[in-house]
């Protein structure tokens, strides 16, 4: 897997895209997806925007397919034309604590189970 030379992608995945357990042929080196994705999982330390698109491709590691793999392959693409990107920290001189949240329910097409998220910012910076 040479990715070095591939076009980088301004977003990690389509917001279309729908990833449910069998729908298309098996991956053939499920070690490779295994060992590509849970590098995935450090790289949303510091890149909180990655987090919920690592975590849809990790709920496939049991038996990943073709159209998984694909989608990983996104991710990596988007990495590579956004490396140089990160988030700022900012002086404030309010240490107020703001949160959001925003949920779906039952999109989940294998299983029914809702996808939440949250951001908390203090003062102007994201930590959570």
């Amino acid at each position: 897997m040479n990715m070095l030379d591939s076009k980088p992608h301004p977003t990690p995945m389509v917001s279309s895209l729908r990833l449910t357990a069998d729908d298309s042929v098996s991956f053939d080196v499920p070690t490779l997806y295994h060992s590509v994705v849970g590098a995935l999982q450090y790289v949303t330390l510091p890149r909180l925007e990655l987090s919920f698109f690592v975590n849809k491709v990790c709920q496939y590691m049991h038996n990943p397919q073709q159209t998984h793999w694909k989608a990983v392959k996104r991710i990596l693409r988007y990495l590579a034309g956004t490396v140089t990107q990160g988030l700022r920290l900012y002086s404030s001189p309010s240490y107020s604590i703001v949160g959001f949240s925003d949920s779906n329910w039952a999109t989940n097409l294998d299983d029914r189970k809702s996808t939440s998220g949250y951001f908390i910012f203090v003062g102007r910076n994201l930590v959570s």
